[in-house]
């Protein structure tokens, strides 16, 4: 819908797929970039009001929905934020500058998120172990019962280390360690390991985690 996306199509497809079964209220996503993941998120949210309108047999105006897709990103670069705003699916997105692990940023994701039932989170943000474990420990619990926290770039773990020699992750140190750190002590979440199965090509193969209790 315009705007670039940094994810693989396979990885798309699914979160279509969990949004469509999940039916979320509210998509919280670490790591804006150039909006495309958000705009994407907001126009599956769309189609979910657009399906109720239909089922109901009502007519709605997009502008009074309550569905929403939040983005935090510690720099959003002007020139994004004006493209994002003037996008058809401003009014279902909203942006927090700032960094996805500050006490500040947090509470405040947390005070909206307070509003909403129904909620899939997705982090995508900075890839070192410290910082996903941290957005882990914020978001994760986020989560509403049967939906899904995505942890994209797990793949890290899985790829040669000289791969990223301009950043401070790599194998040892990525989403998928922290992944795997997490859960040991977070039995009600599990790793949907059937997705990446599917998918055959994923980037976060450990990272579709599904909140069961």
């Amino acid at each position: 819908m315009g705007r670039p996306i940094i994810q693989y199509p396979q990885d798309m497809i699914a979160m279509q797929e969990l949004v469509w079964s999940i039916k979320p209220d509210l998509i919280i996503e670490t790591g804006i970039a150039h909006g495309g993941s958000l705009v994407f998120s907001a126009s599956m949210l769309a189609q979910l009001d657009m399906c109720d309108a239909i089922e109901s047999g009502m007519s709605f105006n997009p502008k009074e929905s309550q569905r929403k897709a939040l983005g935090i990103d510690i720099d959003i670069r002007a020139h994004n934020r004006a493209a994002i705003e003037a996008h058809p699916m401003a009014s279902r997105i909203q942006m927090i500058q700032g960094s996805s692990i500050a006490p500040e940023i947090i509470e405040q994701v947390k005070q909206i998120a307070s509003g909403y039932s129904r909620i899939l989170v997705c982090l995508d943000s900075n890839h070192t172990h410290e910082h996903v474990l941290a957005e882990l420990e914020a978001y994760a619990p986020l989560t509403s019962i049967g939906s899904y926290c995505v942890v994209f770039d797990t793949i890290v773990e899985d790829l040669p280390a000289d791969m990223y020699p301009d950043r401070p992750w790599g194998p040892g140190n990525n989403p998928k360690t922290a992944v795997w750190e997490y859960i040991k002590s977070h039995s009600e979440f599990e790793i949907d390991k059937g997705i990446q199965h599917k998918l055959l090509i994923t980037v976060a193969p450990d990272g579709y985690l599904k909140r069961v209790g």
